[in-house]
C-alpha cells in the first residue's frame, strides 16, 4: 500500500461514524465538506468536492470515498490517465454496506479495502482476476518483500488464470498460503532470492528484504562516497539492492547525511544503535578494531550495526569493506525487515508548526500533514485542544504558559528519543513562538546527545497580523513592522527605542503582547508616542480571537485608542501616515496602505493590469 496517508472523505453527517471507522482501520484522515459536516468533526473541510478529490488524487493520496461510485467515477474521469501512477481508490457506502476498490487495486486499493471491509463489517468487492481466483497479488507482494522484475508480472499471472501452473523456488508464506496452482513440473516459476536476479517473463523473482547495511562513517563523509562503496559491496557478493532492508550504524551517526543518503538511495529505513549495543555484538564481528573502540566505544560500527540488526540468528553476508572515509558490512536475517519489525531507533525528528488560529481552514496541509505524523504532540494546552481529531491517537505533552522552555526542551529530548515529536505553536511558529527557542538551546548547549542529532523542520502558519490584516483589508500593503510590548524578556527601553524608531520611520506597527493583566501602561506610551508622528485619525485596527468563536475586527482612530478596549488576546495594527480607509457599496469599512502603485508611470487604476 502506498506510504502516503489515506483521505477519507466524507460529504454528510450521516456518513461520519462510517468514516472514522475507515479512517481508524487505515490510518486516515476525515476530509468533510464544509457545509454538512461540522468543523469539530473532521480533520479538514472543503468547499469543493470535485476539486479536492482531483487535487488528492494529482497529489498521489489514497482516497477513500464515502459517496456513491457513479459520482466519484465521474469527478475524477478528467484526470485518470496512467494506471501505473494512479493512487488507490475506493469508494465505501454511506451506510457501509459496501466497500468497492475502483482504481490502483495492485497499487494498495485492495489491501485498503480489505482493511476499510473488515472494519466495517462487510466484504470487499475485488474484482481483481488474481485475487479474486488466487487470493494474492502478484505485482503488489507484502511488506518486506520486493517484486524485482515488475514489468513480466502482468503477462505472468496472465498465464495462470489461463491455466499454468507455477513452480515455487524458495520460501514465502505468503505465496504458499494462497491458492497459487503449484506443481513440481510446472512451466512458470516464482524465485525467492537476495541475490541479484534480472527474471524473465517465465519467471518472476522475489528478493526478501533480509539485509541489513552497516555504515560507518568519518564527520562529514560525503554521501556519494558512502553509497558508492555500500552498491559495490552488494555488488561483488553477488547480492540484490532489493534486498536491502534497512540501513543502519552507530546513533552517534544519527545526524550524518551520509547514512540518511544511503538509506535514501534504497528507499528504506536508517536505525540506529548504542555503543553498548554494538559492542555486545564483538565476538561475531569479522574485522574487530582498537581504535574504532577508542574513539567511539564498540569494536566496530559496520559489521556490530549490520549484525545487530539481523538479530541473534543473523549472520555476516558481507564482511567490512573501506574506502577513504566509509566502511559498510552486509548481515542476513532470519525474516525480513518489515514496518512492524524494525529494530533499533529512528532518528528523531522535531516538527515546529504553526496553526494559525487553529481552525483548520487558516492551517496549512503541510502543518496537518507533520502533525498527523507525529507520534507526539508538545504545546500550550489550549493550543492542543484546538487541533480538535488531528490530536486523536497521540501523546499529549501539555505545559502552562510561563513554561515555553521547559516545553521546547521536553520536545526535543522526547525526539532525542526516536520519537516523531511535534511542537505546536499558535500563529506562526517563528512569530514570537518557540522556533526560535529550539535553536537557541542548539547553540547555547546543555541539551542530551540525542536530543543534538535530531532532524528539524519549522513550517510557517499564519500569524495574527497576517489574519488581522486581511480581515481589516490591507493594512500592510507598505512597509511595516512587528513589536512586541512585553517586556518580561526585553527591557522595557529596548522597545522604547524600537517604538519611536518605527513611528519616525512610518511604518506600520503590529503590536504583539500588547497588555496583561499586570502591564497596562506599555500600549498607552506606545499611542502617546506615535501620535507625535502621524495624525490623530490614523486608523487602528484591534483585532480579538482571529479565526476563533468570539471573533471581533475593530478599527478606531489612533487617537482615540483606548487601553481597556484591548486584552492578551488582540493584536494591535497601527497604520502609518498614508494609511486609509474606505468604504465599500455593503457599508464595510476597510483599511489599506497604498504602495504608490497610481502613481508609477503608465499605471491604470481601472481596467489595466495589477501586479
Amino acid at each position: 500500500m502506498s506510504d502516503a496517508v489515506p483521505v477519507v472523505l466524507v460529504l454528510s453527517g450521516s456518513g461520519l461514524t462510517v468514516a472514522r471507522a475507515v479512517a481508524q482501520s487505515v490510518g486516515g484522515s476525515v476530509h468533510g465538506a464544509r457545509k454538512r459536516v461540522g468543523a469539530d468533526r473532521a480533520d479538514l473541510l472543503f468547499d469543493d468536492l470535485g476539486d479536492h478529490l482531483r487535487a488528492l488524487y494529482r497529489d498521489g493520496r489514497p482516497i477513500v470515498a464515502v459517496m456513491a461510485v457513479g459520482a466519484l467515477v465521474r469527478l475524477l474521469a478528467p484526470v485518470l490517465s496512467d494506471k501505473r501512477a494512479e493512487p488507490p481508490v475506493i469508494a465505501v457506502a454511506d451506510d457501509g454496506s459496501a466497500v468497492v476498490p475502483l482504481l490502483g487495486g495492485h497499487r494498495g486499493a485492495n489491501e485498503l479495502a480489505r482493511k476499510a471491509a473488515e472494519a466495517l463489517g462487510v466484504k470487499a468487492a475485488i474484482t481483481t482476476a488474481g485475487d479474486v481466483r488466487f487470493g494474492v497479488a502478484l505485482d503488489a507482494p507484502p511488506d518486506g518483500y520486493v517484486l524485482g522484475n515488475r514489468a513480466d508480472a502482468a503477462s505472468f499471472m496472465a498465464d495462470l488464470v489461463a491455466g499454468y501452473s507455477v513452480a515455487l523456488d524458495g520460501e514465502a508464506s505468503w505465496l504458499t498460503g494462497s491458492g497459487l496452482p503449484f506443481a513440481a513440473d510446472a512451466d512458470r516459476c516464482i524465485t525467492i532470492t537476495d541475490k541479484a536476479d534480472t527474471g524473465a517473463a517465465d519467471r518472476l523473482v522475489y528478493h526478501p528484504r533480509w539485509l541489513a547495511l552497516g555504515i560507518g562513517c568519518e564527520r562529514g563523509c560525503g554521501p556519494d562516497e558512502a553509497l558508492s562503496l555500500a552498491r559495490s559491496a552488494l555488488a561483488e557478493a553477488g547480492l540484490a539492492e532489493g534486498a536491502v532492508g534497512l540501513v543502519v550504524s552507530l546513533d552517534l551517526k544519527a545526524d550524518e547525511g551520509a547514512v540518511h543518503v544511503v538509506a535514501d538511495y534504497f528507499g528504506v529505513p536508517a536505525r540506529f544503535f548504542d555503543a553498548e549495543t554494538l559492542e555486545a555484538e564483538t565476538p561475531r564481528l569479522a574485522n574487530p578494531s582498537e581504535i574504532v573502540f577508542a574513539e567511539v566505544g564498540c569494536h566496530g560500527v559496520a559489521e556490530g550495526a549490520a549484525l545487530a540488526a539481523a538479530g541473534s540468528d543473523g549472520m555476516l553476508a558481507v564482511e567490512k569493506r573501506k574506502s577513504a572515509r566509509a566502511t559498510c558490512a552486509v548481515a542476513r536475517a532470519p525474516n525480513p525487515f518489515t514496518k512492524d519489525h524494525m529494530p533499533g531507533r529512528a532518528r528523531g525528528h522535531l516538527a515546529v508548526v504553526g496553526i494559525g488560529p487553529g481552525s483548520d481552514e487558516w492551517r496549512s496541509p503541510e502543518v496537518s500533514a507533520m502533525m498527523r505524523g507525529a507520534t507526539d504532540l508538545v504545546g500550550y494546552s489550549l493550543y492542543l485542544d484546538l487541533l480538535g481529531p488531528l490530536a486523536d491517537g497521540k501523546a499529549r505533552h501539555d505545559f502552562d504558559l510561563g513554561r515555553e522552555e521547559d516545553r521546547v526542551r521536553h520536545a526535543m529530548e522526547l525526539a532525542g528519543q526516536g520519537r516523531a515529536v511535534a511542537l505546536v505553536c499558535s500563529g506562526d511558529a517563528g512569530i514570537y513562538a518557540m522556533a526560535t527557542l529550539v535553536f537557541e538551546l542548539i547553540d547555547r548547549g546543555g541539551l542530551s546527545d540525542g536530543a543534538t542529532r535530531i532532524g528539524i523542520d519549522v513550517a510557517p502558519g499564519i500569524s495574527a497580523l497576517q489574519g488581522a490584516a486581511a480581515r481589516a483589508g490591507a493594512p500592510l500593503g507598505h512597509d511595516f513592522c512587528t513589536i512586541s510590548l512585553s517586556d518580561l524578556l526585553t527591557p522595557w527601553q529596548d522597545i522604547q527605542r524600537r517604538v519611536r524608531a518605527a513611528g519616525e520611520g512610518d511604518f506600520v506597527i503590529a503590536f504583539y503582547n500588547p497588555v496583561s493583566k499586570k502591564r497596562r501602561t506599555q500600549l498607552a506610551w506606545a499611542r502617546d508616542e506615535l501620535l507625535t508622528h502621524r495624525p490623530a485619525d490614523t486608523p487602528v485596527i484591534l483585532a480579538t480571537n482571529l479565526g476563533r468563536p468570539g471573533e471581533t475586527v475593530r478599527m478606531v482612530p489612533l487617537g482615540e485608542m483606548q487601553v481597556d478596549d484591548v486584552d492578551m488576546l488582540t493584536v494591535v495594527i497601527v497604520g502609518s501616515s498614508d494609511t486609509r480607509t474606505v468604504a465599500t457599496g455593503d457599508g464595510r469599512h476597510w483599511a489599506y496602505t497604498p504602495r504608490g502603485y497610481a502613481g508609477k508611470h503608465g499605471t491604470q487604476i481601472s481596467g489595466g493590469s495589477g501586479s
